[in-house]
């Protein structure tokens, strides 16, 4: 059965982040729908690279999701963190046990939602803003429970290829590193 992500975007994420998951991701045959908060479906990212959504957060069905990854970038972050119906997704996802994913900032929108695990990563500094007890600044990326997080827009393609190995196995997750040559993942 085909895997399911929600990769949810808002103004100011961070594009590498964004675009690494959703291409990586798709090239492993995984469904991702991007969705968007805002009134438009163009999302303008924090370098000005605007990315089409598919369908507005309002109309997600969880139960139909495998995973939910969110990418950093600090006013997106914020405006997942302050959404009420991001927050509601993340915690329903985690009731679940559904696998959820962050990277850069967006840690502190799982922190926001109650989600967070013990152990994590993120951008440097961000911890500051979540908790230090815990962070973890030696990992490119952080399994802790149902929950992964990554550091920053240069660890985005081991993280997403770690999600491809999560929900795919170690065989596709080979094949995918093997032809974007990933070999420092």
């Amino acid at each position: 059965m085909k895997k399911v992500v929600l990769v949810p975007l808002a103004s100011g994420f961070e594009e590498i982040e964004a675009v690494s998951i959703i291409d990586i991701l798709r090239r492993a045959e995984i469904e991702v729908i991007i969705g968007y908060l805002e009134e438009s479906n163009l999302i303008l990212g924090a370098n000005w690279i605007t990315i089409q959504a598919d369908i507005p957060l309002k109309d997600i069905d969880v139960d139909k999701l495998d995973m939910i990854v969110l990418p950093g970038g600090w006013s997106g972050t914020k405006a997942l963190a302050s959404d009420p119906l991001t927050q509601e997704i993340l915690k329903q996802m985690d009731s679940k046990n559904k696998l959820i994913g962050a990277i850069c900032a967006a840690p502190f929108a799982l922190h926001s939602a109650g989600v967070l695990k013990q152990n994590y990563t993120c951008y440097p500094s961000v911890e500051n803003e979540i908790r230090v007890d815990g962070y973890q600044n030696d990992k490119v990326v952080v399994e802790d429970e149902n929950i992964l997080t990554s550091r920053g827009p240069a660890t985005a393609i081991c993280f997403a290829l770690e999600i491809v190995k999560k929900l795919c196995g170690e065989e596709k997750y080979l094949a995918i590193k093997k032809g974007l040559l990933a070999t420092h993942c």
